[in-house]
Protein backbone atom coordinates (compact mmCIF):
# COMPACT_ATOMS: atom_id res chain seq x y z
CA UNK A 1 0.00 0.00 0.00
CA UNK A 2 2.63 2.21 0.95
CA UNK A 3 3.14 2.89 -3.18
CA UNK A 4 0.15 3.71 -3.72
CA UNK A 5 -0.72 7.11 -3.61
CA UNK A 6 -3.50 8.37 -1.77
CA UNK A 7 -6.99 9.25 -3.44
CA UNK A 8 -9.11 11.81 -2.85
CA UNK A 9 -12.84 11.89 -4.39
CA UNK A 10 -14.66 14.67 -5.58
CA UNK A 11 -18.46 14.51 -4.93
CA UNK A 12 -20.52 16.60 -7.93
CA UNK A 13 -24.28 18.51 -7.74
CA UNK A 14 -26.63 16.27 -6.29
CA UNK A 15 -24.77 13.95 -4.15
CA UNK A 16 -22.32 13.92 -1.27
CA UNK A 17 -19.41 11.57 -0.75
CA UNK A 18 -21.32 8.48 -0.03
CA UNK A 19 -21.94 8.63 -4.06
CA UNK A 20 -18.63 7.20 -4.24
CA UNK A 21 -19.39 4.03 -1.76
CA UNK A 22 -19.24 1.15 -4.26
CA UNK A 23 -15.72 2.85 -5.86
CA UNK A 24 -14.38 3.42 -2.21
CA UNK A 25 -14.85 -0.12 -1.37
CA UNK A 26 -13.38 -1.51 -4.73
CA UNK A 27 -10.18 0.35 -4.21
CA UNK A 28 -10.16 -0.60 -0.43
CA UNK A 29 -10.44 -4.25 -2.03
CA UNK A 30 -7.20 -3.57 -4.39
CA UNK A 31 -4.78 -2.43 -1.98
CA UNK A 32 -5.41 1.45 -1.61
CA UNK A 33 -5.21 2.11 1.82
CA UNK A 34 -5.10 6.57 2.25
CA UNK A 35 -8.45 7.16 0.71
CA UNK A 36 -10.43 10.63 1.20
CA UNK A 37 -13.78 11.81 0.21
CA UNK A 38 -14.46 15.34 0.34
CA UNK A 39 -17.91 16.44 1.45
CA UNK A 40 -18.03 20.00 -0.62
CA UNK A 41 -20.65 22.27 0.27
CA UNK A 42 -21.50 23.23 -3.36
CA UNK A 43 -22.00 26.76 -2.19
CA UNK A 44 -19.64 28.34 -4.84
CA UNK A 45 -16.60 26.75 -6.90
CA UNK A 46 -14.36 28.72 -4.62
CA UNK A 47 -15.45 27.37 -1.63
CA UNK A 48 -15.19 24.05 -2.41
CA UNK A 49 -11.96 24.01 -4.42
CA UNK A 50 -10.84 25.52 -0.98
CA UNK A 51 -12.70 22.90 1.35
CA UNK A 52 -10.89 19.82 -1.47
CA UNK A 53 -7.33 21.80 -0.94
CA UNK A 54 -7.53 21.45 3.09
CA UNK A 55 -8.23 18.12 2.77
CA UNK A 56 -5.81 17.45 0.72
CA UNK A 57 -2.97 19.82 2.48
CA UNK A 58 -3.34 17.17 5.10
CA UNK A 59 -1.96 14.09 3.15
CA UNK A 60 1.53 13.46 3.30
CA UNK A 61 2.72 12.73 -0.34
CA UNK A 62 1.26 12.79 -3.79
CA UNK A 63 -2.27 12.80 -4.29
CA UNK A 64 -4.85 11.81 -6.82
CA UNK A 65 -7.97 14.07 -7.33
CA UNK A 66 -10.90 11.94 -8.73
CA UNK A 67 -13.87 13.93 -9.44
CA UNK A 68 -17.59 13.23 -10.68
CA UNK A 69 -19.80 15.29 -12.15
CA UNK A 70 -19.21 19.41 -10.74
CA UNK A 71 -17.02 18.08 -8.98
CA UNK A 72 -14.57 18.04 -11.88
CA UNK A 73 -14.88 21.63 -11.78
CA UNK A 74 -13.36 21.77 -8.29
CA UNK A 75 -10.44 19.30 -8.99
CA UNK A 76 -9.70 21.33 -12.29
CA UNK A 77 -9.98 24.57 -9.82
CA UNK A 78 -8.16 22.62 -6.55
CA UNK A 79 -5.60 20.62 -8.60
CA UNK A 80 -2.71 22.92 -8.45
CA UNK A 81 -0.89 21.75 -4.81
CA UNK A 82 2.22 20.56 -5.70
CA UNK A 83 2.11 16.78 -4.67
CA UNK A 84 -0.55 16.50 -6.98
CA UNK A 85 0.26 14.03 -9.05
CA UNK A 86 -3.05 13.61 -11.53
CA UNK A 87 -6.51 14.20 -12.09
CA UNK A 88 -9.15 11.60 -12.89
CA UNK A 89 -12.60 12.75 -14.52
CA UNK A 90 -15.65 10.98 -13.94
CA UNK A 91 -18.61 11.91 -15.98
CA UNK A 92 -17.29 15.40 -15.22
CA UNK A 93 -16.94 18.93 -15.73
CA UNK A 94 -13.08 20.09 -17.03
CA UNK A 95 -13.77 23.87 -17.80
CA UNK A 96 -10.86 26.01 -19.25
CA UNK A 97 -10.31 29.33 -17.92
CA UNK A 98 -12.91 31.61 -17.75
CA UNK A 99 -15.53 28.53 -18.48
CA UNK A 100 -18.07 27.67 -16.00
CA UNK A 101 -20.01 24.27 -16.27
CA UNK A 102 -23.52 26.31 -16.61
CA UNK A 103 -21.94 27.79 -19.42
CA UNK A 104 -20.52 24.27 -20.90
CA UNK A 105 -24.26 23.25 -20.44
CA UNK A 106 -25.98 25.77 -22.12
CA UNK A 107 -24.01 25.12 -25.63
CA UNK A 108 -25.38 21.74 -25.43
CA UNK A 109 -28.23 20.98 -23.32
CA UNK A 110 -28.32 17.64 -21.88
CA UNK A 111 -31.09 15.58 -21.90
CA UNK A 112 -32.54 16.07 -18.33
CA UNK A 113 -31.99 20.06 -18.16
CA UNK A 114 -35.69 20.71 -17.73
CA UNK A 115 -35.79 18.25 -14.75
CA UNK A 116 -33.86 20.44 -12.89
CA UNK A 117 -36.09 22.67 -10.43
CA UNK A 118 -34.95 25.76 -8.13
CA UNK A 119 -36.34 26.46 -4.92
CA UNK A 120 -37.09 29.53 -3.34
CA UNK A 121 -33.77 30.26 -1.64
CA UNK A 122 -31.97 29.74 -4.24
CA UNK A 123 -30.76 26.11 -4.69
CA UNK A 124 -31.54 24.00 -7.56
CA UNK A 125 -32.90 20.08 -7.01
CA UNK A 126 -33.56 17.15 -9.54
CA UNK A 127 -37.06 16.63 -9.43
CA UNK A 128 -37.76 13.81 -7.28
CA UNK A 129 -40.00 12.09 -9.74
CA UNK A 130 -37.40 12.48 -12.69
CA UNK A 131 -34.29 11.70 -10.66
CA UNK A 132 -33.91 7.73 -11.41
CA UNK A 133 -34.57 8.83 -15.70
CA UNK A 134 -32.33 11.80 -15.14
CA UNK A 135 -29.39 11.05 -13.04
CA UNK A 136 -29.33 6.99 -12.73
CA UNK A 137 -31.24 5.24 -15.30
CA UNK A 138 -28.76 2.30 -14.99
CA UNK A 139 -29.79 2.07 -11.28
CA UNK A 140 -32.33 0.16 -9.36
CA UNK A 141 -35.85 2.17 -8.59
CA UNK A 142 -34.73 1.93 -4.58
CA UNK A 143 -31.12 2.89 -5.27
CA UNK A 144 -31.93 5.78 -7.48
CA UNK A 145 -34.95 6.63 -4.97
CA UNK A 146 -32.42 7.11 -2.15
CA UNK A 147 -30.28 9.44 -4.05
CA UNK A 148 -33.16 11.37 -4.99
CA UNK A 149 -34.09 11.80 -1.42
CA UNK A 150 -30.88 12.81 -0.33
CA UNK A 151 -29.87 14.31 -3.10
CA UNK A 152 -26.97 17.79 -2.13
CA UNK A 153 -28.60 20.48 -3.76
CA UNK A 154 -26.14 23.42 -4.85
CA UNK A 155 -26.79 26.99 -4.48
CA UNK A 156 -27.77 27.87 -8.43
CA UNK A 157 -25.00 30.73 -8.89
CA UNK A 158 -21.84 27.83 -8.69
CA UNK A 159 -23.31 26.66 -12.05
CA UNK A 160 -22.09 30.50 -13.16
CA UNK A 161 -18.63 30.21 -11.35
CA UNK A 162 -15.80 30.27 -13.45
CA UNK A 163 -12.41 28.35 -13.50
CA UNK A 164 -9.81 30.31 -13.18
CA UNK A 165 -6.19 28.36 -13.83
CA UNK A 166 -7.06 25.28 -14.77
CA UNK A 167 -4.76 22.51 -14.07
CA UNK A 168 -5.83 20.09 -16.18
CA UNK A 169 -3.20 22.03 -18.65
CA UNK A 170 0.02 21.04 -16.15
CA UNK A 171 -1.48 17.64 -14.66
CA UNK A 172 -1.97 14.67 -16.31
CA UNK A 173 -5.61 13.38 -17.04
CA UNK A 174 -7.53 10.60 -17.24
CA UNK A 175 -11.41 10.73 -18.23
CA UNK A 176 -14.29 8.35 -18.66
CA UNK A 177 -17.30 9.77 -20.78
CA UNK A 178 -20.29 8.01 -19.96
CA UNK A 179 -22.52 7.84 -23.51
CA UNK A 180 -26.00 7.55 -21.73
CA UNK A 181 -25.25 10.69 -19.71
CA UNK A 182 -28.62 12.65 -19.42
CA UNK A 183 -26.76 15.30 -16.76
CA UNK A 184 -23.64 16.29 -18.91
CA UNK A 185 -23.89 16.03 -22.74
CA UNK A 186 -21.98 13.25 -23.46
CA UNK A 187 -20.58 15.48 -26.36
CA UNK A 188 -19.59 17.78 -24.01
CA UNK A 189 -17.90 15.10 -22.16
CA UNK A 190 -15.96 14.02 -25.37
CA UNK A 191 -14.99 17.91 -25.75
CA UNK A 192 -13.67 18.14 -22.84
CA UNK A 193 -11.70 15.19 -22.46
CA UNK A 194 -10.32 16.13 -26.27
CA UNK A 195 -8.72 19.09 -25.35
CA UNK A 196 -7.55 18.09 -22.26
CA UNK A 197 -5.55 15.11 -23.74
CA UNK A 198 -5.67 12.84 -21.32
CA UNK A 199 -3.28 9.50 -21.09
CA UNK A 200 -6.92 7.77 -21.56
CA UNK A 201 -10.35 8.54 -22.16
CA UNK A 202 -12.49 5.34 -21.64
CA UNK A 203 -16.40 5.25 -22.71
CA UNK A 204 -18.91 3.72 -21.01
CA UNK A 205 -22.63 3.14 -21.78
CA UNK A 206 -23.61 4.28 -18.09
CA UNK A 207 -25.71 6.90 -16.89
CA UNK A 208 -24.28 10.20 -15.02
CA UNK A 209 -24.36 7.87 -12.05
CA UNK A 210 -21.68 5.62 -13.71
CA UNK A 211 -18.92 5.81 -10.69
CA UNK A 212 -22.08 3.54 -9.01
CA UNK A 213 -23.64 2.00 -11.64
CA UNK A 214 -20.05 0.91 -12.83
CA UNK A 215 -17.67 0.99 -10.39
CA UNK A 216 -15.33 -1.57 -11.54
CA UNK A 217 -14.44 0.30 -15.37
CA UNK A 218 -14.50 3.30 -12.80
CA UNK A 219 -11.68 2.02 -10.41
CA UNK A 220 -9.78 0.68 -13.66
CA UNK A 221 -9.19 3.57 -14.61
CA UNK A 222 -8.76 5.55 -11.19
CA UNK A 223 -6.02 2.17 -10.27
CA UNK A 224 -4.58 2.89 -14.06
CA UNK A 225 -3.90 6.67 -12.88
CA UNK A 226 -2.62 5.83 -9.69
CA UNK A 227 0.10 3.68 -11.11
CA UNK A 228 1.13 6.32 -13.56
CA UNK A 229 0.77 9.46 -13.11
CA UNK A 230 3.92 10.79 -11.12
CA UNK A 231 5.82 9.09 -13.94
Amino acid sequence: MADKPAIVLVHGFWGGATHWAKVITELHRRGFGSLHAVENPLTSLADDAERTRKMVRQIDGPVLLVGHSYGGAVITEAGDLPHVTGLVYIAAFAPDAGESPGQISQEKPPAAFENIAPDSDGYLWIKQDKFHESFAQDLSEEEALVMAVTQKAPLGSTFGDNVTAPAWRAKPTWYQVSTADRMIHPDNERRMAERMNPRRTIELDASHASLASQPGPVTDLIEEAAGSAGS
